[in-house]
């Protein structure tokens, strides 16, 4: 398996991903793409620039090699020379796994991402996560 941050000319493979999954995310234009490769994506994630930080979106892992330590993979490879703060909205049954990565329950967010987050609890439920510059990374076993 093979982790590495996606050239943004090569998103139309992430967004071919994205499809075949059957997902309705894409990659987002402007944002860091995060890949897993097994001779083809496998995974896939965003990091947006945010008011003194990062918004981690779009995290998606094939059906297929779930339960697999992939995404724990691919967010540490993502966030291994991150020095701000991450944040991500999840749906209430994946905040476990988000603990175990060393993220907490936010309820400060910056500004955008609170509107942005009041906005799709309109029609979801999500939590709010944050997870504070990956100096922490070692000391919790967590590097790549």
């Amino acid at each position: 398996m093979h982790y590495r941050r996606l050239p943004a000319s090569l998103k139309p493979l992430a967004d071919k991903f994205y499809r075949n999954q059957r997902s309705v995310m894409r990659a987002t234009a402007g944002a860091q793409l995060w890949v897993a490769e097994d001779r083809e994506i496998v995974a896939a994630l965003c990091l947006h620039k945010v008011a003194h930080g990062h918004w981690l979106t779009s995290l998606l892992v094939d059906s297929t090699r779930r339960g697999q330590g992939v995404a724990r993979l691919l967010i540490a490879t993502a966030l291994t020379d991150c020095a701000t703060p991450v944040w991500l909205f999840c749906h209430p049954q994946l905040s476990d796994f988000y603990l175990r990565l060393g993220f907490i329950p936010c309820a400060d967010l910056p500004q955008p991402l609170a509107e942005r987050l009041a906005r799709y609890q309109r029609s979801k439920s999500l939590q709010a996560f944050s997870r504070m510059p990956c100096a922490s990374l070692a000391a919790q076993g967590l590097e790549p």
